[in-house]
């Protein structure tokens, strides 16, 4: 999409797309979406649109020279100012490779995974739907299939998938059947407070340790913040020395 494309035009202003997306970014993706519609973005442009008048009528009042609208303008230049002048001295803060490799070396009890499993199941109410689908399956009929079309659960929908899911996830019964079996292993039906369910196990992970290059991101961002904070509270020390700080507390 042209971000520079023109939407409309105040008085000679111009209303472009960008501004449009920028409103949206700033809004964050929940209370975004209700714009993402035709619609939606029309009613956002007549809300920029009613903005600009509003500017434009305030320019013209002289409402730039009120004082209280002076004294606003200056506190929220000086956050600002105090905003960028932080961000500009931490922006030069950089972490080396070997100091992410040093930390996981360091940690790596702090990257340890239990065990999981992955697994789908199909959602009835009696043991004798259970047992009747239970015959269906052993005869060829896919699991995925059944689960779309007589499981009770949402997860029917997706063939009945649940996602991996460690212990202490599920109701007992459910996690005691699943974690018994092996990958792609077919269980008897499982009475749980939910009804009757039967369990496919499509994969496990043993316990143990995740690798570097799935937590090297994570490691980066924990070691950058340490460091900016570090250097913040630093920086803040020296300038008291240059900026005479007086307690009246």
């Amino acid at each position: 999409m042209n971000q520079n494309r023109v939407l409309a035009t105040v008085n000679g202003r111009e209303i472009t797309q960008r501004d449009l997306e920028a409103v949206l970014e700033e809004m964050g993706p929940q209370r975004a979406g209700q714009f993402q519609s035709k619609e939606g973005q029309r009613r956002l442009l007549e809300e920029l649109i009613s903005q600009e008048l509003f500017y434009l009528d305030a320019v013209r009042n002289g409402l730039e020279d009120d004082m209280e609208f002076r004294m606003e303008m200056k506190k929220v230049k000086e956050d600002l100012l105090k905003q960028y002048a932080i961000r500009k001295y931490l922006s030069n803060v950089r972490v080396k490779d070997e100091e992410i490799v040093q930390y996981y070396n360091e940690n790596k009890e702090s990257f340890r995974t239990d065990e999981s499993v992955r697994a789908s199941h199909i959602l009835v109410d009696s043991e004798e739907e259970a047992k009747e689908l239970a015959a269906k399956l052993s005869s060829g009929l896919s699991f995925e299939e059944a689960a779309r079309e007589y499981s009770k659960c949402p997860s029917g929908a997706r063939g009945g998938d649940l996602g991996y899911f460690t212990r202490g996830r599920m109701v007992p019964e459910f996690e005691e059947a699943a974690f018994a079996m092996k990958e792609g292993e077919i269980s008897r039906p499982v009475q749980t407070q939910f009804g009757y369910h039967i369990i496919k196990v499509t994969d496990r992970k043993e316990p143990g340790i995740l690798p570097l290059e799935q937590v090297k991101n994570q490691i980066l961002q924990h070691l950058l913040t340490l460091k900016q904070m570090e250097m913040y509270r630093t920086r803040s020390n020296q300038l008291k020395l240059l900026y005479p700080v007086n307690y009246m507390i």
